[in-house]
């Protein structure tokens, strides 16, 4: 619970922000940080595009989160300064202004200490997220469309890169895209969003105007990095090349450019259509396909231990949550009970809630597990 006196609870938040420091270690991020921009401030690493992107996209993250550790320190001695300016006035206004601020540096706080639990092998990657309608029909295809814009609305919202990689359309949205959200820990961040997420509202496509159940599915795995050492042979892949295409089939490119690339022994079938080269695509639908068999091998290791363990470990693509725009709204996680009435925001990105306590509920299950 929290303190009832400012004065305490500023003390109580700046001790949190101390063991925030203490594992992050803010003097190892400022070197970093600096060598990062000796190398940025070199002509020649942009010689080779995909290490200087991401040195680039190392230096803003490092830079963000300095500034933002900065900034929660300053903000805590403002607030102070403002209560003990608030009391000397007797201004009633003042306090409150300062009472608002201190409940949303506990949030943002509070926030910066999840991080501190993503100390996983692969969390501390960037994160390939695969969405796929499910059943729902039409209702389906256009929640799967509405599921990848909240994801790329959250990192929009954090100023994380996000690249689309493929996308499938159907009839009345998407049948299953694929896109990477480019940000250190972005993965140890994103991983509890993989599942089944259930919508329901008034079906647009229904004549009648009744309510429809749709359901999306959503993967998410690790980017690989060139230490992975995921062996692909030749002869377990088959390359398929197309033409690449928009909505209701409006062509985009005059070539084949389009790759698409079927795992043979375990049947996993990726594509790329972003990029105008077809070696550049086949590059990328390279780098998922990797990522994916990545996480597969690594969940048959999960698997293994929990075995051995004899708790059945965890099961994955269940149902997670649901979002309900109709009679009323409301979103809910059904394995951490977080839950708002605001859907329409949920769905426009401010999830960071949910993201939180999925990670705490997966670290305690994973402590258990032990």
């Amino acid at each position: 619970m929290a303190a009832t006196d400012p004065a305490d609870e500023i003390s109580e938040l700046s001790s949190k922000l101390d063991s925030i420091e203490a594992v992050v270690d803010p003097d190892a991020m400022r070197t970093e940080a600096a060598d990062l921009r000796e190398q940025a401030a070199d002509p020649g690493l942009w010689e080779d595009q995909a290490r200087a992107q991401q040195v680039t996209r190392r230096l803003s993250y490092l830079e963000g989160e300095l500034a933002r550790l900065d900034s929660l320190r300053q903000r805590l001695a403002d607030t102070r300064v403002l209560f003990e300016l608030a009391d000397d006035e007797h201004d009633q206004s003042a306090r409150d202004e300062a009472t608002q601020d201190l409940a949303q540096l506990r949030k943002e706080i509070d926030q910066l200490e999840v991080r501190t639990l993503l100390n996983g092998e692969y969390d501390n990657r960037e994160a390939l997220i695969t969405i796929n309608s499910q059943a729902g029909g039409a209702d389906a295809e256009d929640f799967a469309g509405n599921l990848q814009r909240m994801y790329l609305r959250w990192a929009e919202r954090h100023k994380y890169s996000a690249e689309v990689y493929d996308v499938s359309y159907g009839e009345a949205g998407i049948k299953s895209t694929t896109f990477a959200v480019k940000a250190p820990y972005a993965y140890g961040t994103l991983r509890g969003e993989q599942g089944t997420h259930r919508m329901v509202r008034i079906s647009k496509y229904d004549n009648q105007g009744r309510r429809q159940t749709s359901f999306a599915g959503v993967d998410v795995v690790p980017v690989v990095e060139q230490t992975d050492h995921v062996e692909i042979p030749d002869d377990e892949i088959r390359v398929d090349v197309f033409r690449s295409s928009g909505p209701g089939g409006q062509g985009v490119n005059t070539t084949d450019s389009a790759v698409r690339i079927t795992h043979l022994p375990t049947g996993i079938v990726v594509s790329c259509q972003n990029e105008r080269s077809q070696i550049q695509n086949k590059a990328s639908a390279m780098a998922v396909l990797q990522a994916k068999l990545l996480e597969r091998r690594r969940q048959e290791e999960a698997e293994e231990m929990a075995a051995l363990r004899g708790d059945g470990g965890r099961a994955w693509g269940t149902q997670i949550r649901n979002y309900v725009l109709y009679p009323y709204q409301n979103v809910k996680d059904v394995r951490t009970g977080m839950e708002t009435g605001n859907a329409l925001a949920v769905l426009d990105g401010e999830i960071d809630d949910f993201i939180d306590a999925e990670i705490r509920w997966l670290r305690r299950g994973e402590n258990i597990g032990r």
